[in-house]
């Protein structure tokens, strides 16, 4: 009999510190925090699930500043022309582009400027060879009227989409990849 009411005091023992315990999490407000915490874990999994044109960003900006090259070759990472520069980019997401910026408007789906999400490919018609209506650059839209891209000197770099400047005066289309 005394090692049941032995083993008896100690799962009331256990039980009581386990209840103590529970009632502390629950007055701070910790169960609550883990909770929250879990949730946020999944949502977060999820919007980095469905980011994939953050990631193009974020990838593509590891090269900001790399020189500008017309023609630059698409086995190099020394320096870009902008159609190397996206080919490059959206290569390491498993996505196959075109090598001009021409053939890379071709592909994809068209999206309107008002509809426009990161990662989507923006075409121009700049430049010398530009008339108005042939593509002549491509640059990857960023988000908040921003592109990512390479043209001229700094080479790859960020540039307002916006405010009528050259990008928002040359704008032509847009294509989504992704």
């Amino acid at each position: 009999m005394t090692n049941k009411k032995h083993f008896f005091q100690k799962v009331l023992t256990v039980g009581l510190c386990a209840s103590i315990g529970f009632t502390g999490l629950l007055a701070t407000g910790a169960a609550e925090t883990a909770s929250a915490a879990t949730s946020s874990t999944t949502v977060n999994a999820y919007a980095t699930s469905t980011s994939k044109g953050q990631q193009v960003i974020n990838y593509g900006k590891q090269y900001l500043g790399v020189r500008y090259v017309f023609g630059a070759s698409t086995t190099t990472t020394k320096n870009f022309d902008c159609s190397s520069f996206t080919k490059h980019v959206f290569k390491k997401y498993g996505i196959t582009l075109p090598r001009t910026a021409a053939q890379q408007s071709k592909i994809g789906k068209a999206v309107s400027r008002a509809n426009l999400k990161v990662g989507d490919l923006v075409f121009f018609s700049s430049g010398s060879r530009a008339n108005g209506k042939n593509v002549t650059h491509v640059g990857i839209y960023a988000g908040n009227g921003k592109i990512l891209h390479t043209y001229g000197s700094p080479g790859v770099t960020i540039s307002s989409l916006n405010n009528g400047g050259n990008w928002d005066r040359t704008y032509l289309k847009a294509r989504r990849v992704l």
